[in-house]
C-alpha cells in the first residue's frame, strides 16, 4: 500500500466476518441463485431427485417383505416360500445398495461441479474488484469466503436439500403405511412424535447459532493466520513470538468453545432422540402384544392379512428405526441446509460488490504516443478526505516527469489513478487526448508499464515471474530484456537459471534482485508508460548503478513517470513536480527548482545532500 493511502485511508471493520447472520432455513430467492448454477447439470440434478424418492419408496420394501415372510411362510412353516422371499430380500437389498451409492456419488458430484463453477466466477470477481474494497476488507476473510463457506454450499446437495427431500418422503410414506396397516397400532406407537418433533426444532434453532459462531470464529482464525504468517518476518525481527502466540491461544480458544457449545447440542439431543425412539417402542411392544393375546380370532384375522400379527408387530419395529433415523438427521440436515444458505448469502454478497473497476471504454488504438494530461483533478480514498487537490499538469510523448514530495503527498495517489485502480473523483486525465475512461482497462494497463517499490513475486519460476506466464513472451526475449537490464548473469549462477523457482513472494531473492526481476518484466511487455514509484529504493548502491543505464534505455521513446525519495535519481527529469498534501507547489527542471530561494524542493535537496556532507551542484 502507497504512504499516500496510508496516510489517508484508515482500515474498516470486517462486515463478512459472519456475525449477527441469522439466514433461513431455506431462503427461495437465495437457493434459486444456487440452482442457476445447476443448469449445466441438470440431467445429474434430475436423476439424483429421482434416486432420492426411489429409495424413499424402496424403503418400505424391506419391511412389507419381512411382515409377509414372518405371517405367511415362518409361522405356516412354508420352507420354499422362506427361501424364495430370503433371495427377494436379497435382490432388494442390492437394489438399494446401488441406488444409494449412485445417489450419493451423484450429489456430491452435483456440489463439487457447482461450488467448483461457483469459486471460478468469485475469483474473477475478487479479482476485478477495486483496491479500494481490498483497503477494508482482511484477505483472511475473502479465503474462507472462496474456501469453507463454498464447501457449505456443496453440503446442500450432498447433506441438505435433496438429503431432505428423501428424509421427508421416507418419514410420510413410513406413517402413511403404518396407519394403513393398523392405525391404532400406529397411532399409539407415535404418542411421542410430537415431542420429538418439537426437542428437534429446540435442537435446530439451538445448533443454528452455534453453527453461526463456529463460521465467524473461522473467518476469524483465518484472518488471524493469513495476517501474521503474511507478517512472520516483522514478528521475528522485534521478538513478538510470545505476544502473537498468545492472541493466537485467544482466537483458536475461540474457535474451539465454539465448536464445543455446538458438540453439546448433540449431546443432549441425540440421547433425547433414543429416549423417545425407545418410548415409542415400549409402547408399540405393549399394544401390539396386548391386541394379540386377547384377539380370538387371531387365525382367521391371519389368514384375511388383517388386524395385528407378529408379521405387524416386526414390521413396526422396523419401521420405527427406519422412521428414527432420518428423524434424528433431520435437524441437522436442516441446518446444514441453513449453513449452506448462510455461505450462499455471504459468497453472494462478495459477487453483489459492486466496486468492480468500470470497463466503460472500448478503445484499442493501434498505437499510442504515451502522451499525458491531468486536468483540475480531484481525489479522495474516503469521502472528500482529498488525497489529490485541483492537479493540473501536461507530459508530451517520450517526456520524463519526476513526482517528488513528503509521504503522504500524493505521488502514489497519482499513478493510480492513472493506471484507474481507483476512480478520479473531480476533474479528468488523459492519454493521447483521450479520456482514460474511454480506452479498455485491459489494453490501457497494458499500455503502462509500473515498477513499485514492494516487488511481488509469484511462488514460480523466474522465467514465468518475468513473462507472468503470457505465451506471447518468448523465452528468448525474456533474455534478451534480463542482458539489457544487467541481470543475466546473476539469473544464470542461479541452479536451474530461468527456471529457478523464487519460492512465495520472492523469500529466496535478495531485494535488489527482485527488484531487476521487475524491471525485465516492464521490460518484455515493452509499454508506451513507464511508472517507476521508488523503484530503486531497496536497491544496494551497486546495484542501482546496474540498472541505471538500463532504466535509461527502458525510458529511450518512453513517456515516464517517475517517484522517488532520492532526489539524485531524477535530476535528469525534463520537468520535476512537488507535491505537498495533494497540492502542486513547484514545478520546473532540477536546476530550475534549486533556484528558487526557500522552495519545497530547494529544502528537500538540501535536507538529503547537506546532511550527508555532499556539496550541492
Amino acid at each position: 500500500m502507497s504512504d499516500d493511502k496510508k496516510d489517508s485511508n484508515s482500515k474498516a471493520s470486517p462486515s463478512g466476518g459472519g456475525g449477527g447472520i441469522t439466514g433461513k432455513a431455506l431462503d427461495w430467492k437465495l437457493l434459486g441463485r444456487v440452482m442457476h448454477y445447476v443448469k449445466p447439470y441438470n440431467k445429474t440434478f434430475v436423476v439424483a431427485a429421482f434416486l432420492t424418492v426411489f429409495l424413499a419408496a424402496v424403503a418400505l420394501v424391506q419391511p412389507i417383505l419381512i411382515q409377509k415372510t414372518l405371517d405367511d411362510y415362518i409361522l405356516p412353516g412354508n420352507y420354499p416360500g422362506l427361501v424364495y422371499m430370503s433371495i427377494a430380500m436379497i435382490v432388494v437389498l442390492i437394489i438399494q445398495t446401488a441406488a444409494q451409492y449412485y445417489q450419493t456419488f451423484m450429489t456430491n458430484a452435483l456440489g463439487q461441479s457447482v461450488i467448483r463453477d461457483l469459486r471460478i466466477d468469485i475469483f474473477n470477481h475478487i479479482t476485478s474488484l477495486r483496491l479500494k474494497y481490498f483497503d477494508r476488507t482482511p484477505i483472511g476473510m475473502l479465503i474462507t469466503r472462496t474456501v469453507s463457506d463454498l464447501e457449505t454450499i456443496a453440503d446442500i446437495f450432498s447433506e441438505g436439500l435433496i438429503s431432505i427431500i428423501g428424509d421427508l418422503l421416507l418419514v410420510v410414506a413410513i406413517i402413511a403405511y403404518m396407519l394403513f396397516v393398523d392405525w391404532k397400532l400406529a397411532l399409539i406407537t407415535l404418542i411421542p412424535m410430537p415431542f420429538l418433533i418439537a426437542a428437534t426444532y429446540i435442537f435446530k434453532e439451538a445448533i443454528k447459532s452455534s453453527f453461526q459462531e463456529v463460521r465467524t470464529q473461522v473467518a476469524q482464525l483465518n484472518t488471524f493466520l493469513q495476517e501474521h504468517i503474511s507478517g512472520i518476518s516483522i514478528i521475528q525481527y522485534f521478538a513478538r513470538e510470545d505476544q502473537e502466540y498468545r492472541k493466537f491461544v485467544n482466537v483458536n480458544t475461540k474457535y474451539r468453545d465454539a465448536n464445543i457449545r455446538s458438540n453439546w447440542y448433540y449431546s443432549i439431543f441425540f440421547p433425547v432422540v433414543e429416549i423417545f425412539s425407545a418410548l415409542a417402542l415400549g409402547l408399540l411392544v405393549w399394544y401390539g402384544a396386548k391386541r394379540i393375546l386377547t384377539d380370538q380370532e387371531l387365525v382367521a384375522i391371519s389368514a384375511n392379512k388383517r388386524g395385528v400379527t407378529p408379521g405387524v408387530i416386526l414390521a413396526f419395529i422396523t419401521l420405527l428405526n427406519l422412521l428414527f433415523r432420518p428423524i434424528r438427521q433431520l435437524a441437522d440436515k436442516f441446518n446444514t441446509l441453513q449453513m449452506g444458505m448462510v455461505g450462499a448469502d455471504r459468497i453472494f454478497k462478495v459477487l453483489d460488490t459492486d466496486e468492480v473497476v468500470a470497463n466503460t471504454g472500448h478503445l484499442h488504438p493501434e498505437n499510442m504516443d504515451g502522451e499525458i494530461e491531468f486536468k483540475d483533478v480531484w481525489f479522495a480514498y474516503n469521502d472528500e478526505n482529498w488525497v489529490l487537490k485541483d492537479i493540473s499538469f501536461h507530459v508530451k510523448p517520450g517526456e520524463t516527469l519526476a513526482l517528488v514530495g513528503a509521504t503522504g503527498a500524493g505521488k502514489s495517489s497519482t499513478i493510480n489513478i492513472l493506471n484507474r485502480f481507483y476512480e478520479i473523483s473531480k476533474g479528468i486525465a488523459k492519454i493521447d487526448g483521450v479520456d482514460i475512461r474511454d480506452y479498455d482497462i485491459n489494453f490501457l494497463r497494458s499500455k503502462i508499464a509500473t515498477v513499485i517499490q514492494d516487488v511481488f513475486l509469484f511462488s514460480d519460476t523466474i522465467a514465468n515471474n518475468i513473462s507472468l506466464n503470457n505465451p506471447a513472451i518468448t523465452r528468448e526475449r525474456v533474455i534478451e530484456a534480463a542482458k539489457e537490464v544487467g541481470a543475466h548473469e546473476f539469473i544464470e549462477r542461479l541452479p536451474g537459471g530461468y527456471d529457478y523457482n523464487v519460492m512465495e513472494r520472492g523469500a529466496t531473492l535478495s531485494s535488489g534482485q527482485a527488484q531487476l526481476i521487475s524491471f525485465i518484466r516492464a521490460l518484455v511487455y515493452d509499454p508506451k508508460i513507464l511508472v517507476l514509484d521508488e523503484a530503486t529504493s531497496s536497491v544496494d548502491t551497486e546495484t542501482e548503478i546496474l540498472i541505471q543505464n538500463a532504466i535509461y534505455k527502458l525510458m529511450e521513446g518512453r513517456t515516464a513517470i517517475v517517484i522517488a525519495h532520492r532526489l539524485s535519481t531524477i535530476q535528469n527529469a525534463d520537468r520535476i513536480i512537488v507535491l505537498d498534501h495533494g497540492e502542486i507547489k513547484e514545478t520546473g527542471t532540477h536546476q530550475e527548482l534549486l533556484r528558487i530561494e526557500g522552495g519545497y524542493y530547494r529544502k528537500l535537496y538540501d535536507l538529503q545532500f547537506n546532511s550527508a556532507g555532499i556539496a550541492r551542484d
